[in-house]
């Protein structure tokens, strides 16, 4: 990382003066800043994104940071030394070098750092991003992958945030330290260069990110095999066929299926169909026309506003 740049980080901002003096918490941030809400105390809005996509900031040293939430997607970079936080009502501790990805409205305080404590925190400004949209750019990413996201945080509960190590891979300490760089050296189309840094970034989450079945339920292991039949076989897979298979009543596996896993079978169907489209479109340049075809669907229409639905975008404007 450039030398400059991290002395300028070491330095003491006047609040970090502020707060080592009294070793109390002070806050600098305008009333336009916060969204005051009393079960989640503030909730931080768009203010920090002002002419900018991202916002980077130090994290101020010498006094524990109150718990708060974002309207927007957070990344944690632990530039040297060590943290606390509390996420979500959980404990996380970082060492030098690993990233905490936050997600949108999830609730999180951090406790007092020290001299050699560098926390950086990276802001995107899109409201729409979450660890779905984190999700979605994985090519192998599938309905059991995303089943498997979900369980990691436990039954029926949604993940609000990851914690990458740095044994992950360095090749994504190495980019997080060069958009810290280029932000703080503010050269020529510097968020543009930001904006293409964290794409690779998060291209390089979803790389490093795995979750493994573990449970022994032998529900959850049936559910399992389910959603791997439908990832592989979602062109022609029926409720019908699934059913035969595993030995049970229609009308059952259906229930059984949208009580395991909160979609219907049509829905994981569906899903895993755009979920395909989406690779296909993002990474090859087949006519749009042969991928629909591709991945079972005959409707052009309905295929464009399921798509609509669940990437937010037209597949179009994908390849742009």
């Amino acid at each position: 990382m450039d030398p400059r740049v991290l002395a300028r980080l070491r330095q003491y901002e006047l609040i970090e003066i502020e707060q080592k003096k009294t070793n109390h918490h002070v806050d600098d941030l305008p009333n336009n800043a916060v969204n005051k809400q009393e079960k989640q105390g503030q909730i931080l809005n768009d203010y920090f994104f002002r002419n900018r996509d991202v916002y980077i900031s130090k994290h101020s040293r010498f006094a524990d940071y109150p718990e708060h939430s974002h309207q927007f997607l957070e990344m944690n970079y632990m530039l040297s030394g060590t943290c606390n936080q509390v996420v979500d009502g959980q404990p996380v501790h970082m060492n030098q070098g690993d990233l905490l990805l936050i997600d949108v409205g999830c609730p999180h305080s951090i406790k007092r750092l020290g001299e050699n404590d560098i926390l950086i925190n990276l802001l995107f400004r899109d409201k729409n991003i979450s660890i779905n949209f984190l999700n979605d750019m994985s090519r192998t990413k599938s309905v059991l992958y995303e089943f498997l996201i979900n369980r990691a945080a436990g039954e029926n509960n949604s993940i609000k945030y990851l914690l990458f190590g740095k044994n992950v891979d360095n090749d994504i300490n190495k980019t997080m330290e060069d958009i810290i760089t280029e932000y703080y050296s503010k050269r020529e189309f510097s968020n543009a260069i930001i904006k293409s840094y964290l794409s690779i970034l998060l291209a390089k989450l979803v790389r490093h990110y795995h979750v493994s079945p573990t449970s022994k339920d032998p529900q959850q292991q049936i559910i399992i095999k389910i959603l791997k039949d439908i990832s592989e076989d979602f062109k022609t897979l029926n409720l019908t066929k699934l059913a035969k298979k595993y030995g049970y009543n229609k009308n059952y596996l259906s229930n059984f299926i949208k009580k395991e896993t909160g979609d219907t079978f049509s829905s994981l169907i569906m899903k895993q169909r755009l979920i395909n489209a989406h690779t296909l479109i993002t990474s090859t340049t087949m006519p749009i026309s042969d991928i629909i075809d591709s991945i079972g669907m005959k409707n052009r229409t309905d295929f464009y506003k399921k798509y609509r639905d669940y990437y937010h975008n037209n597949p179009g404007s994908e390849r742009q």
